[in-house]
């Protein structure tokens, strides 16, 4: 299962999961997790809509890289991000989940820390810690040095130079 949004690094972790871990025969679940709409904004059904359409294309996109590969897709709604991803996991029965991770500077997470508010991170924590099967977080390193930083339980960002 590879967990996917309009995000660069939910891109980078499907290329990662694609070239690194998925093989011939497998099955990759793109699932998508909305927030419950809220009175004023856009209904969920839209927003649904729009994330289903996303996830068609990437769909499609994994088909042409790899016809060999069965690609179902999934959106989700959930409150807690992280809980959700992870329940939908355990549903499945995944073996692997792989989400993108992002890079926030020191000065944001200082800031983050001191206001209050929580992190895009802590849904990709709360999964590495709580879900049942093996579930990687990657983001990719930049440009001059490549590879990926690879998070698991034991390790934290491990690179992964290929």
């Amino acid at each position: 299962m590879v967990v996917v949004d309009t995000s660069v690094e939910a891109k980078g972790a499907l290329q990662w999961a694609l070239t690194h871990t998925v093989q011939n025969q497998d099955t990759i679940i793109l699932l998508h997790v909305t927030s419950p709409s809220k009175l004023g904004f856009k209904s969920s059904g839209e927003v649904n809509q729009k994330a289903y359409e996303h996830l068609c294309s990437m769909k499609k996109n994994v088909q042409i890289k790899r016809p060999e590969v069965k690609v179902e897709i999934e959106v989700r709604q959930g409150k807690d991000k992280g809980r959700t991803i992870v329940e939908a996991a355990k549903q499945e029965r995944v073996s692997l989940l792989v989400l993108g991770q992002k890079k926030q500077s020191m000065m944001w997470r200082i800031r983050k820390m001191w206001s209050g508010k929580k992190s895009k991170n802590r849904a990709v924590d709360y999964c590495i810690q709580n879900a049942n099967c093996m579930t990687i977080a990657v983001r990719k390193k930049n440009k001059k040095h490549g590879g990926y930083l690879i998070t698991t339980k034991r390790h934290k960002n491990f690179w992964l130079l290929a």
